[in-house]
């Protein structure tokens, strides 16, 4: 069915408010959204051990027919945190990487756990901070479907960055959408000369992504996650999943 036109503020007052999102994660029975589509406020994540965080419906701007589920993991419990940096580390175990790598914002929340997890006793933050010391060779921009605006860019403290040198790098973020953030991840370790082992997330939001998450020959580089959310689209009586998005 075709969708009938809403204005951008209606678009935006059809979605909760955050506060009392990500606070804990839930058993099947004590769910309070329906498990199937069509959602209407928020989107049930099925976790690795069979439970369920319910995520916040946003929606994607300039298009008031789509929309995605929210994870902010600065807003979020310590103990959902802990959880999904659990689960992160169990899956990204098997890349066998030799050092950790953090994104920020947000994938900063979850990296000092994931190392933690499979036993270093550090990792490497990257930022968007540029201190006075740092390199302007050492820095890359970045645009995200979340900060879509342009000009910002990414930075690794040079004292970091022979660290990364030849070794296997875990690169770690909160989620991956478009993929455009990993992208200027991915280039700046390229010149820190770092081999990337795999990439794991708390949330990994539709299939954009894994057209551009690639090595320079072409092949996909591994990447594992928490869950995974659909991005969704409008139909009757709330938003169900995109094909192929």
């Amino acid at each position: 069915m075709t969708a009938s036109p809403v204005s951008p503020a209606a678009h935006e007052s059809a979605f909760d408010a955050t506060t009392g999102y990500w606070q804990e994660i839930v058993s099947a029975d004590a769910l309070p959204v329906p498990v199937e589509p069509p959602y209407s406020r928020g989107y049930p994540a099925r976790l690795p051990d069979g439970r369920y965080l319910v995520l916040p419906l946003r929606g994607v701007p300039g298009d008031p027919d789509r929309c995605v589920a929210s994870l902010i993991a600065n807003h979020a419990s310590l103990d959902v945190v802990e959880a999904l940096a659990g689960f992160m580390a169990d899956r990204a175990r098997a890349f066998q990487a030799d050092v950790v790598v953090g994104l920020p914002t947000l994938g900063l929340a979850f990296a000092p756990l994931v190392a933690r997890g499979l036993g270093f006793t550090r990792y490497v933050p990257f930022g968007y901070s540029r201190k006075y010391w740092y390199d302007e060779n050492l820095s890359v921009p970045v645009q995200s479907l979340t900060t879509p605006e342009a000009g910002k860019l990414l930075y690794v403290d040079p004292n970091l960055a022979g660290s990364l040198r030849g070794r296997r790098v875990l690169v770690v973020d909160d989620a991956v959408s478009t993929g455009q953030t990993m992208v200027s991840a991915l280039t700046l370790l390229a010149r820190c000369g770092a081999e990337v082992a795999g990439i794991v997330v708390a949330m990994c939001q539709g299939t954009r992504w894994r057209s551009r998450l690639v090595d320079a020959q072409g092949v996909p580089l591994p990447v594992a996650c928490a869950f995974e959310s659909p991005r969704l689209r409008r139909v009757a009586h709330g938003w169900a999943p995109e094909p192929g998005a």
